[in-house]
């Protein structure tokens, strides 16, 4: 995943973020809801994010964790 940062939201859940060309936040770190915490890397001159969340340590369905879109 290239550079990857995780986010630990409690003691079950963890987003995950790869694919990153700079990472912004450091292992430690507090962030709010809205902080970037990275800059998207590239490939093949195109935007690449990896996107996950893990519940209890296993890979869910990110869209049912998500605000749904109008």
């Amino acid at each position: 995943y290239g550079q990857l940062i995780i986010v630990k939201h409690n003691n079950n859940y963890l987003s995950a973020y790869g694919h990153n060309r700079k990472l912004l936040a450091q292992q430690g770190d507090q962030v709010a809801k809205g902080t970037q915490i990275a800059e998207m890397g590239l490939a093949g001159g195109a935007p690449v994010l990896h996107f996950e969340i893990r519940r209890q340590g296993k890979p869910v369905d990110p869209l049912k964790y998500l605000p749904s879109r109008p």
